[in-house]
């Protein structure tokens, strides 16, 4: 394999164009942070180009790539949409998701602030809010993100899901109310507007944050998931023609 190894960001895909603009900015960003750096976009859903179509394109070029999923955590779209497409091609590497990672939490929490949220007040309830998945290792990622913003927030920090895990958003948002909360607030949990992040306003909280990009913080994290793919065991290997 030839040349620098290529950045493939891997999203979902969205029909909101607000939303395409975003991720399609996201990898963008990328090269802000690594100049010199060569980043493509791919999907798993909703949009062309599959991550199927262009991991076969650059490997038939004989052009080294990382698969970079901008998801926040490890479902089926990871582990098998992704891994398959990789596991086909010598010379293409897949990194983990981005999340999670402490910065998606400080950017989840400015989020909070930005909607005056108060991580002092104890009686404020914040709900977590995720894409959902029925894969065990993508929920637990949702929860540790949870976990990890608890310890800067006073009121209870939990988790809901716009589908495939337990309990779905509005539920989550009742029972904090139920157990007490005077103010529920849903923190979006998503990376840009879409079909998942539209759900959140019938949810009965008292406020929805925006998503998380656009944010530096996240075009760095996306660089260091592209790095460490690069120094792990199996990147000598592969990268060897």
């Amino acid at each position: 394999m030839g040349g620098a190894p290529v950045l493939v960001a891997c999203a979902h895909g969205t029909r909101n164009p607000t939303g395409r603009r975003l991720i399609a900015e996201l990898a963008l960003a990328a090269r802000a942070v690594r100049p010199g750096l060569t980043t493509v976009a791919a999907f798993v859903d909703v949009q062309p180009p599959t991550v199927v179509d262009v991991v076969a394109g650059l490997a038939a070029r004989g052009t080294a790539a990382v698969v970079v999923p901008l998801l926040l955590s490890g479902g089926y779209h990871v582990h098998v949409d992704i891994a398959s497409a990789v596991a086909a091609h010598d010379g293409v590497l897949a990194a983990r998701p981005l999340g999670p990672d402490d910065r998606l939490v400080a950017v989840l929490h400015d989020r909070l602030l930005a909607v005056d949220a108060d991580p002092r007040d104890p009686n404020t309830a914040v709900v977590v809010a995720a894409a959902g998945s029925s894969d065990a290792r993508s929920v637990a990622a949702v929860e540790e993100i949870a976990d990890l913003l608890q310890r800067s927030w006073a009121g209870p920090v939990t988790t809901g899901y716009g589908s495939a895990a337990q309990p779905p958003v509005p539920d989550a948002v009742a029972l904090a109310r139920k157990a007490g909360a005077e103010r529920v607030v849903v923190a979006s949990y998503l990376l840009a507007p879409g079909h998942f992040h539209d759900k959140l306003a019938g949810a009965g909280a008292d406020a929805v944050t925006a998503p998380l990009l656009p944010d530096p913080r996240i075009a760095a994290v996306l660089v260091d998931r592209f790095d460490a793919a690069l120094a792990s065991p199996d990147a000598a290997a592969s990268m060897t023609p």
